[in-house]
């Protein structure tokens, strides 16, 4: 069972909205979220911006690769990303952007706050992808306020580790399954998310799995409007365990499928390690280290 949480109740503090709130947290690791500031007309122009630049010919696209960059910005084509090295590399399109730093801000080098780049085509591609990228931030930051308080922390336990967020912005285009595709084919392969907390808008169609925590799959849709929240390895660390990482994949269909994660996650120099524990863990370290493991351009 994936719990459905009233946001503004989450925000209010309502018993019944933070209990849901903790079992998801705690248990299953996903819920879907609605009554957010994000309503289902912002969501579908976003998901249509993406569509669009997904559907350019290969060659207006390729200036913009990756594997050219070598950071995590730009677009990424299908087979670039691997994200369980037991499976074939991903038959996903995918297109990221991140948060903007000052000019001259040293954190530019590093890859996780890479400059972003952005396509000429469609026109106004990037107003419309960095104007939801902060009204999306701003909702999930609501979420992991809601979060926080749902596991007996205080509301801002989290706050002061996302002064400039390593939040990266996806667009994923899955493709109408292939007809070549074989068991180890799939639109995204088997996986936890890596970083704090994921907020996932999609068009509707289906496609993405949970894992049981028993075995076994559950479907879980949202239409534009309603989001599909997951907890990642990094608040799995943060919280000593409490908060799960649950494992999920999109095998693929008959129908083409676009989503949007927000992947939120704290600053660079955040310690994530366990309250207490006096260990560190730098959030930018481990998402560093896991880009490493599943984009191919940087195995290379």
């Amino acid at each position: 069972m994936i719990p459905s949480i009233d946001l503004k109740a989450l925000q209010a503090g309502e018993s019944a909205a933070l209990k849901a709130m903790r079992d998801a947290a705690t248990g299953v690791g996903f819920a879907t979220v609605y009554n957010t500031a994000l309503g289902a007309p912002r969501v579908r122009e976003v998901i249509e911006m993406y569509r669009a630049f997904f559907k350019l010919p290969e060659a207006d696209k390729q200036p913009y690769s990756m594997a050219g960059t070598g950071a995590n910005r730009g677009w990424g084509a299908a087979g670039t990303e691997q994200v369980d090295p037991d499976a074939n590399p991903d038959y996903k399109q995918y297109f990221d952007s991140g948060v903007v730093l000052e000019a001259g801000d040293p954190r530019s080098a590093m890859p996780v706050y890479a400059p972003n780049i952005w396509p000429a085509k469609p026109a106004a591609f990037e107003a419309v992808i960095t104007g939801y990228y902060e009204e999306a931030c701003g909702v999930a930051m609501s979420v992991l306020r809601g979060v926080a308080q749902s596991i007996g922390a205080p509301r801002d336990a989290f706050d002061s580790g996302f002064e400039t967020p390593m939040a990266l912005l996806r667009g994923n285009y899955y493709p109408q399954r292939p007809d070549w595709a074989g068991a180890k084919d799939f639109g995204i392969a088997t996986h936890t998310d890596y970083g704090c907390l994921t907020l996932l808008a999609t068009d509707g169609s289906p496609g993405l799995e949970v894992r049981k925590r028993g075995g076994g799959w559950i479907p879980v849709s949202a239409e534009p409007g309603t989001f599909v929240i997951n907890f990642g390895e990094m608040m799995e660390v943060w919280t000593d365990g409490l908060v799960r990482a649950t494992p999920h994949r999109v095998v693929g269909g008959v129908n083409e499928r676009i989503s949007v994660p927000l992947f939120f996650n704290p600053a660079h120099d955040t310690n994530v390690a366990p309250l207490g524990s006096g260990e560190v863990v730098l959030a930018g370290e481990h998402l560093a280290a896991r880009f490493g493991e599943t984009y191919l351009h940087l195995k290379k």
